[in-house]
């Protein structure tokens, strides 16, 4: 495999879980790597909370807005080497498919977005979010990409998503 990677994380909305995966995966994971992210539908802005997960764990925030995946189809965009949805199946939520030969998996991740209840109770949502995604990528960027064949990473990133 090669020395640099984009990757392109996800979603229905772009304002919380692919938006976090993107500034986390670009903390992270440069030089080797740059993440982006996008959704089928996005909302059109990025929730405040992602945004303070990502300032309490340090990680900069500058730059990240929601913004649709036709915006990476276009004459000029980035080639994707890897594409991650996090959206969660489980919860019924349409997972939008990406075209090419990128490696892909789904790395379902409930939608903090969508919780409800107190203050503490959607941050906690924010919060779990972020964690899984965090761990998610720390162990996709453990794998040593000079060794594995294609079909052994992809092997590899379709465990992560379930753990």
């Amino acid at each position: 495999m090669q020395a640099r990677y984009n990757v392109l994380f996800l979603c229905t909305g772009n304002s919380a879980r692919s938006i976090m995966a993107e500034a986390i995966m670009n903390h992270k994971g440069r030089p080797t790597f740059s993440a982006y992210s996008a959704g089928s539908h996005p909302s059109g802005t990025v929730r405040p909370e992602a945004l303070k997960q990502l300032k309490v764990a340090h990680i900069p925030a500058d730059g990240l807005r929601s913004k649709s995946w036709d915006d990476f189809a276009m004459p000029g965009a980035p080639k994707f080497d890897f594409v991650f949805t996090v959206c969660d199946n489980a919860a019924n939520e349409s997972c939008p498919l990406w075209p090419g030969q990128p490696l892909t998996a789904h790395w379902g991740v409930p939608d903090p977005a969508a919780a409800q209840g107190t203050i503490e109770q959607i941050d906690r949502a924010f919060r779990d979010a972020f964690f899984l995604l965090d761990r998610r990528i720390n162990l996709f960027l453990s794998l040593p990409f000079p060794g594995l064949d294609r079909l052994a990473i992809k092997k590899e990133i379709d465990k992560i998503g379930h753990q």
